[in-house]
């Protein structure tokens, strides 16, 4: 890791282009971590407006002021849902928000599966959140791929949260048909699974694409939607899939104290698409 110092030196803004023509830019007070690992470029810089940011391949993946919109709303709509979630499985979510959002709960273990250590690593000496969190005695931290994961634990699991990164690099396999295939085939009866699916505007042909092959494997499997400020135009969306759990027929939710975002009637509303995705969905599972 090189020194605050000299990485100030070179480094006054960090830029996401989103699209070919648009993004996001962060003024840059500090940087506190920059490295690559074998799977990809990894930066935390601090700006005056977020705090703490971490990118990864020049993508941000969570700030300190805005991560809990989109940690609560990955995490507690399948957690609120199911009865008695007691064996809860995340692969990927290095930074530990999706983590320590499922321990909120009255669960008995959480493992995080995460591919790339140095993620970890460089989180848990900047994010103070991972640090606590992987000291609760309910939390397993497993270095490894989660696909290669999958194939080889013998565990099933109540919960399963897929807080993966785009479907680039390392995380390709995760947005595949043969990748949820065995996720179901670790659910215990009555299981969910919450998976984050990409942006509401930019990704329209990707979530057309899932929604097909996905509504074949789950009886249940709508999208959802929540906001995060700073990732791609603003609206995040999200997979639910259940064989058994409807999320529009469940009466009783179990939210835990103290959340910033996710509330009963914020679960209600997430799950109204607008007329354009609900639209491109519809024309998509005609085909």
């Amino acid at each position: 890791m090189k020194t605050t110092k000299a990485l100030n030196a070179k480094k006054t803004e960090a830029r996401e282009f989103q699209t070919r023509a648009s993004g996001i830019f962060f003024t840059v007070k500090d940087v506190l971590y920059e490295g690559k690992s074998k799977f990809q470029r990894i930066e935390i810089i601090r700006n005056e407006d977020y705090g703490r940011v971490l990118l990864l391949d020049g993508l941000v993946q969570t700030t300190e002021r805005d991560e809990f919109y989109y940690h609560e709303m990955l995490v507690h709509p399948a957690m609120a849902a199911h009865p008695r979630p007691a064996r809860v499985l995340i692969i990927g979510g290095g930074d530990g928000g999706a983590l320590r959002e499922v321990l909120k709960h009255p669960v008995k273990k959480a493992w995080l599966v995460e591919i790339d250590g140095q993620v970890i690593e460089a989180c848990r000496e900047h994010f103070p959140w991972l640090r606590k969190t992987l000291k609760d005695g309910r939390a397993e931290l497993v270095v490894a791929d989660g696909n290669v994961f999958i194939d080889k634990v013998r565990e099933t699991f109540d919960v399963i949260i897929v807080d993966s990164s785009d479907p680039v690099g390392p995380s390709t396999i995760l947005h595949q048909e043969s990748f949820y295939r065995k996720l179901k085939s670790k659910l215990n009866p009555g299981g969910i699974i919450a998976a984050q699916a990409g942006s509401l505007m930019l990704h329209l042909d990707s979530h057309a694409r899932k929604s097909v092959f996905l509504k074949k494997i789950f009886r249940h499997s709508p999208l959802y939607l929540g906001p995060v400020p700073t990732y791609p135009v603003g609206m995040w969306c999200y997979n639910f899939l259940s064989d058994k759990v409807n999320p529009a027929d469940v009466r009783t939710l179990y939210v835990p104290d103290g959340l910033r975002y996710f509330n009963p009637d914020i679960y209600r509303a997430a799950f109204a698409l607008p007329n354009f995705l609900a639209d491109k969905l519809a024309k998509a599972k005609a085909k």
